[in-house]
């Protein structure tokens, strides 16, 4: 008798890891190391140079403080509200959890002009604040809320499944045991949902990072306060420094690898630790 072979959905490991490193080269390598070369075009010296100007210096504090700020902000609610949408049912449920969407789907100038509008010293909230004393637009709390805004799916949508896979068991096995609320959720829940949060604060953090269309238009161009590396990128291309715009780029992608590889690092200790 003929042994019938199992019929491939995909093509074998050959081809299939082909097409796959030919992809990954064409839409993130080749990009990357242009990059790199573009901005080694002038030479240490000129690296260094662009690397050194105090505007530079201030807008990459702008830009990781900023971005870094609201990365841990949405940890906290991104947290609360994936709780919310898992745990409990009510009536809106399903409208919140779609909206939370739609800082994907929404362009990034049309939020940026709407977050402008909204927290200006003329806006409803920014009114508000305003009558206070405190300013929100053109201020780094107004890029906080832009990147906020922006990167909250990336916190929702990562601890969400977690929460949906987990197994109440060990939280009924707690409560029985008299476990309080806060020690079980300290205890238990907490643990599992620590890598999902790592991956979503990375996430968010690199794409605050590099976020433009929805920061320039409520962080203003002041030099020095709230003007943020992407848009001295964006400056440099107008002046035809094409060098310089590298070098500023290739600084806010290795920090942003950096925290991506050092979040699967801790990920990936903290699986080997749980299997063993």
């Amino acid at each position: 008798m003929k042994r019938h072979s199992a019929k491939r959905i995909i093509p074998g490991f050959g081809v299939s890891l082909g097409l796959t490193t030919s992809f990954v080269s064409m839409m993130v390598l080749i990009p990357m190391l242009f990059l790199a070369v573009q901005s080694s075009d002038a030479g240490w010296s000129g690296f260094r140079q662009a690397l050194s100007d105090p505007r530079i210096l201030a807008g990459y504090e702008v830009s990781f403080l900023c971005s870094f700020a609201a990365a841990g902000i949405n940890c906290v609610f991104g947290l609360i509200l994936a709780w919310v949408l898992t745990r409990y049912r009510f009536p809106g449920r399903r409208l919140i959890d779609g909206l939370i969407e739609l800082p994907f789907a929404l362009p990034t100038a049309v939020a940026g002009i709407a977050l402008t509008a909204l927290y200006s010293d003329k806006g409803w909230i920014g009114s508000g604040f305003a009558a206070a004393g405190i300013k929100i637009a053109y201020t780094r709390a107004g890029i906080i809320i832009a990147m906020t805004f922006i990167t909250l799916p990336f916190i929702v949508r990562t601890i969400q499944p977690v929460l949906e896979q987990l197994d109440g068991a060990y939280e009924e096995a707690g409560r029985m045991l008299g476990a309080s609320r806060e020690r079980i959720f300290r205890k238990i829940i907490l643990p599992e949902l620590t890598p999902a949060i790592l991956t979503g604060f990375g996430l968010a953090f690199a794409r605050a990072l590099g976020e433009y269309g929805s920061v320039v238009f409520i962080a203003g161009t002041r030099p020095f306060k709230t003007e943020i590396a992407p848009l001295l990128i964006m400056s440099k291309l107008e002046q035809f420094n094409y060098d310089e715009s590298a070098a500023i780029a290739l600084v806010m992608l290795v920090v942003s690898f950096t925290v991506m590889f050092g979040i699967n690092c801790v990920q990936s200790r903290a699986a080997s630790f749980s299997k063993g």
